[in-house]
């Protein structure tokens, strides 16, 4: 052999061996990796946004922005995967006509807030391999007391792929202003219903709905006829401002609302909750 190709063929044999190395070392890396503790902004670890997904905070900042998902409170007891920031991201035409939601809930000395915006795919994932765990049900005695975690799915109280991951679905509620106080949840306090009456259940400061946010349950039906009185006409106001400015309500969740003239009906993302995944 001529020692110009035996170079040559030296140099790939090492590329080579290089290239199986990178590879193997890539196998055992975690496919989200936490951000840095001290990290201000958590870099994304997934596509980024489209240019017209927009903070929620910078289009109105008077709406009540309290993201369960980015905290250990909610239905499986933990952040939630995707969920780097407690951010509200939707697209602009949902957030513009949130505004408006906004405006006319303020003319009634009350306010939006929001517990949950975009979704990422990554975080139905999570959801979808909880359900499957029978052995986590350590937040049942107060999201889901009364229904069965195998039949989450199948009564429609989650789902997989999600309108959330589109960016035009929200949950939220109606408070009144100035605000009431608001109790701080603490991982390993005792757990109410969220069908208890609203006096026992966890105070977020919000209006009386007849449940808590999140309540897997029947009695979450927004027309559900045994929720009368105060939480009954705020369901139906909270209703009437949301459709109003174009949002269709899921029936079996009265805090659930789909921009309907959503801009991206077939599309589902998967670009983490953070300020990095915006467009710059």
């Amino acid at each position: 052999m001529r020692p110009g190709a035996y170079r040559r063929r030296w140099v790939l044999v090492r590329l080579l061996l290089v290239a199986v190395v990178l590879a193997a070392a890539g196998c055992d890396r975690p496919p989200h990796p936490a951000p840095p503790a001290d990290a201000a902004t958590p870099t994304p670890t997934g596509p980024r946004a489209p240019a017209d997904v927009v903070l929620l905070s910078e289009v109105d900042p008077s709406i009540v922005v309290d993201v369960r998902y980015a905290g250990p409170h909610n239905f499986v007891g933990r952040p939630v995967d995707g969920y780097d920031e407690p951010l509200c991201l939707l697209t602009r035409t949902a957030a513009e006509a949130l505004r408006r939601v906004q405006d006319a809930a303020r003319a009634q000395r009350l306010s939006l807030r929001v517990y949950d915006c975009y979704r990422p795919q990554r975080a139905a994932d999570e959801f979808v391999r909880w359900a499957k765990d029978p052995a986590a049900q350590q937040m049942k005695a107060e999201f889901y007391p009364r229904v069965a975690k195998s039949k989450l799915f199948a009564d429609g109280y989650l789902g997989a792929p999600t309108a959330h991951s589109r960016g035009s679905t929200l949950d939220l509620t109606l408070e009144p202003r100035p605000a009431p106080p608001r109790a701080s949840y603490a991982p390993g306090r005792p757990l109410v219903a969220c069908t208890d009456p609203a006096d026992r259940r966890f105070a977020d400061g919000s209006l009386d709905m007849g449940t808590g946010f999140d309540c897997f349950d029947p009695l979450a039906h927004t027309a559900d006829a045994r929720v009368s009185g105060d939480a009954r006409t705020h369901r139906q106001l909270l209703k009437r401002l949301m459709t109003e400015e174009g949002f269709v309500n899921y029936d079996r969740e009265w805090w659930h609302y789909r921009y309907a003239d959503e801009p991206y009906p077939d599309t589902y993302f998967d670009f983490p909750v953070a300020r990095a995944s915006l467009p710059r």
